[in-house]
């Protein structure tokens, strides 16, 4: 992304298209999601933002919902060198060993019985309060948990837009 000075939306309206696309990609893995939110810029506001990524994360197809999970490591097991998703985790960075054996466990039977990885919106969560919601979601059925990834998906996306919009000011 530019270093430019120019503050919210603003900044990110002015962007090339290749790097947009790069920065949003980095919000969000899925690229029907990326290409909604590219396609319309120029945005007056960073709530005029927010609600364009709210509805595109609604119109996410099955395929594309998939894609946007691919792109968040699970709970507990941020990416190496990815500042994003260790910030975003930091709630599991204290835990006690054994709260990250079973949020390892957790994890595994909940891809086991979902087909993708556990997500939530992790910022300021604690490592327990993360085991309890896995624990209470694995027993919600796929479409339930559909809508709950769908949550969990908008409000970190919003998280990480406002990061974008407000990066450099």
């Amino acid at each position: 992304m530019t270093s430019s000075s120019t503050p919210g939306p603003a900044r990110f309206n002015t962007l090339a298209d290749h790097e947009a696309a790069a920065a949003l990609h980095e919000v969000c893995a899925s690229a029907a999601w990326g290409r909604a939110i590219l396609s319309g810029r120029p945005y007056a506001t960073a709530e005029a933002l927010f609600s364009a990524s709210d509805a595109a994360t609604a119109a996410l197809g099955t395929q594309d919902l998939a894609e946007a999970m691919a792109g968040h490591p699970p709970i507990g097991r941020p990416k190496p060198g990815d500042p994003t998703s260790s910030r975003e985790q930091r709630g599991m960075a204290g835990a006690t060993e054994e709260l990250k054996a079973e949020m390892l466990e957790l994890n595994l039977a909940y891809q086991e019985r979902f087909g993708h990885v556990f997500l939530i919106c992790a910022t300021g969560a604690t490592g327990e309060q993360m085991r309890d919601a896995v624990k209470a979601r694995s027993g919600n059925s796929p479409e339930q948990e559909r809508g709950h990834v769908r949550t969990e998906l908008g409000k970190i996306n919003r998280i990480r837009l406002t990061r974008l919009v407000t990066e450099g000011e």
